[in-house]
């Protein structure tokens, strides 16, 4: 049984759970799949989840992480220290968000 956090900042530990993943694989995917597995001292399930979790993580970060060159930091920065006024699209934009939210 998980215990209580002795306060609010502490999160409670939840039980590890399980889940199973099923996939169809072709007769050479297998073998070379497998070979990998084998050159690596490692069961082919081991493999196959190790590879796929360093292939989402390398996703997520590629997909979420925005590099700038020299020239567009210098653009971006320089927008952001020197704003431009908001125009008459944004306006109505905040004037309709604070009506729906009721500020």
């Amino acid at each position: 049984m998980a215990s209580l956090p002795a306060n609010k900042s502490q999160k409670r530990i939840a039980p590890s759970r399980s889940y199973r993943f099923d996939a169809r694989l072709n007769e050479n995917q297998k073998l070379l799949i497998q070979k990998a597995a084998d050159l690596e001292g490692r069961s082919l399930t081991d493999f196959v989840l190790n590879s796929a979790e360093s292939a989402a993580t390398r996703t997520i970060q590629e997909r979420t992480m925005t590099v700038l060159n020299a020239r567009d930091s210098e653009a971006f920065v320089q927008l952001l220290l020197n704003s431009p006024a908001p125009g008459h699209v944004l306006r109505k934009a905040v004037k309709r968000y604070k009506k729906l939210l009721g500020v």
